[in-house]
């Protein structure tokens, strides 16, 4: 390894969205020397794509807010699958984040007295959601970065970790290289955060950027973490549909929250006419109390459009299915209807949806303040991921930790909306604090060279297969997404998940066979080609877990199996990579909710 670049850390976090860079923060804070990895150029973080809020019970629109009904809500939204405790830590320190944001610089919205305003979102009891307009992603990176250049972090940008580096029965460092150069770099550390984000690249239409390659997930995987609720895969219910060069990019939810309305090729408010039994209480009786609702009425009821993304999702796949789709197949969502409402509608649009106002002129020629959007169902986010402690975010690997979208068990079977944001800053702060703490009490280990060696070894091995059969690492890319998003997606069931279980260990073995030509610098054939490891991984993590969970609960609907089951609702789905890499699942019977959080439930039921 002389020829390697080294670095050496007490903690590195790889990932530099929200997440990453709150975890950073924390432990530089801390005294710990902190590298902080990013795949794309700092700034570029996924997190910039969550638009519509932070969840946070500040109750400054609504005092009727707290964290219980936060913590009752996030339950609820996730059917109880949720960890417990991580739920109940992340509706209690919500609030202490997004002030800190605020002190640190993040402008946003206000109240006419001058407080954070917040918004509605589907899911929350109350309007909960501090606010950007709907840039809120941009504005928490922006001010996260401009807080953490202080604090002595060093940066590797366009730089992606391929393996893990163990110690014992311990995490010690890293593996990487540069995707400019192709150069290797090693990175030994006395603690690691991952904070990589999603999967959503596993499917062929989804709202994620190209960087959301299952990276965390797969890394924890192979280096003997488990992973947990992988069924649970997010598909938003609004995405765009048309034209095709812009099918999935994300129309944030805060378009439903600000009173726009889903409708089907017929013009009916479909949303109306399924309404779930856990949420008929809270929901509005008529399209008037689901306006006074959006509209700041303490008196209202939420509109269904604001039910959960699972729901709502579903409910648009049957529109299309029985043919009141829209031409492009999707539905109607329309908030230039408000105009019958509010004198100002046009400008009162562009004022709290400028982004989307911007992307619907741009890319689809289409004025939202006089026109609906078609929309359809996006993938967007996964519930599952790395299997952590609650209090410390480390995983079953000693000295390994995770946050944010790559860990599991907040959001159990369904994550509300804003939600995430505030689980990036919550739990980043935790994992950023206890990897510091991790390293300082453990101290550096050392790495293993000849590991670091053969993995460099089998990372360049597609340029040695430029002569005879090779396979294309596009072409597998695609055969998994397309695969993934006709076989695993909205609606499962056990005969197609064998098929794409099959599938995916055909493209397996293709993998092994992937060429790439020219050389390392500047060579995406080959960040493909190692992209795919992680990708299909991932998705047979997803078949695997959804085959065993013989139920539909949450973001899971298997139309062989409609109904939620009490027995398997008992406990969640674990992975892990057993020593002949084969994947095992094991069931983990959910732990008894502590009697006071019992009652919470209860009385907000």
């Amino acid at each position: 390894m002389a020829g390697y670049a080294r670095h050496t850390y007490d903690v590195l976090v790889v990932g530099a969205g929200g997440a990453g860079l709150r975890a950073a923060i924390e432990a530089s804070a801390l005294g710990a020397r902190v590298g902080l990895i990013c795949k794309s150029l700092l700034g570029k973080a996924h997190t910039v794509m969550a638009e519509g809020g932070v969840a946070a019970a500040l109750a400054n629109v609504d005092e009727r807010d707290g964290w219980r009904v936060h913590f009752a809500d996030t339950m609820r939204g996730g059917q109880y699958l949720n960890n417990w405790r991580m739920a109940e830590i992340h509706a209690k320190e919500a609030p202490d984040r997004v002030r800190e944001l605020e002190a640190w610089g993040a402008l946003f919205d206000r109240t006419p007295d001058g407080r954070i305003l917040q918004r509605n979102f589907g899911g929350h009891a109350y309007p909960r959601l501090a606010h950007v307009g709907d840039r809120t992603g941009l504005e928490m990176i922006r001010t996260l970065q401009d807080h953490g250049i202080h604090q002595g972090i060093e940066v590797h940008m366009e730089c992606t970790v391929i393996h893990l580096l163990r110690h014992g029965e311990r995490v010690a460092g890293a593996l990487a290289y540069e995707r400019e150069r192709g150069q290797f770099r090693l990175f030994e550390a006395g603690a690691i955060v991952l904070a990589t984000g999603g999967i959503g690249r596993a499917f062929a239409v989804t709202s994620n950027s190209w960087e959301y390659t299952g990276d965390g997930h797969a890394l924890a995987y192979r280096a003997g973490a488990e992973l947990m609720d992988m069924e649970f895969v997010q598909f938003h219910p609004t995405g765009m549909v048309w034209p095709p060069s812009v099918r999935g990019i994300l129309v944030t939810e805060g378009v439903r929250g600000e009173g726009g309305v889903l409708r089907n090729r017929d013009g009916r408010r479909f949303m109306f006419d399924d309404i779930p039994e856990l949420y008929r209480k809270q929901t509005a009786e008529s399209e008037e109390e689901g306006w006074r609702y959006t509209q700041g009425d303490r008196q209202a009821r939420r509109p269904p459009e604001l039910l959960t993304r699972d729901h709502v999702a579903r409910c648009i796949v049957r529109e299309v299915k029985e043919g009141r789709g829209t031409p492009h197949g999707g539905v109607y969502l329309d908030i230039s209807w408000i105009s019958e409402k509010l004198p100002n509608a046009a400008e009162h649009i562009k004022r709290k949806l400028p982004s989307m106002y911007h992307q619907f002129h741009s890319l689809a020629d289409i004025d939202i303040t006089r026109e609906p959007m078609e929309v359809g169902p996006t993938t967007h986010y996964v519930m599952g991921g790395v299997r952590v402690e609650p209090d410390t975010q480390m995983s079953t690997v000693p000295g390994l930790f995770a946050a944010g979208e790559c860990a599991a068990g907040l959001h159990g079977a369904n994550r509300l909306g804003g939600n995430s944001l505030s689980d990036l800053l919550v739990f980043g702060k935790r994992a950023g604090e206890h990897a510091a703490r991790f390293a300082a009490q453990h101290g550096q280990p050392s790495v293993d060279a000849r590991e670091a060696e053969h993995t460099a070894q089998l990372a360049l091995a597609p340029f040695a297969r430029v002569h005879g059969e090779t396979e294309s690492p596009y072409a597998i890319q695609q055969e998994l997404q397309e695969t993934m998003q006709a076989l695993v997606g909205i609606v499962r069931n056990e005969p197609e998940m064998r098929r794409a279980l099959n599938a995916i260990v055909t493209l397996r073995a293709r993998a092994a066979r992937v060429g790439v030509s020219g050389n390392r610098e500047y060579n995406p054939g080959w960040h493909t080609a190692l992209d795919l490891d992680n990708l299909l991984t991932c998705a047979e993590a997803v078949t695997r877990s959804a085959l065993e969970r013989r139920e539909s609960r949450g973001a899971q609907f298997r139309e062989d199996c409609p109904g939620k089951d009490a027995a398997e609702g008992g406990s969640n789905i674990v992975l892990r990579r057993e020593s002949d890499g084969s994947m095992s699942v094991r069931r983990q019977p959910l732990l008894p909710l502590r009697e006071d959080l019992s009652a919470i439930i209860e009385e907000l039921r």
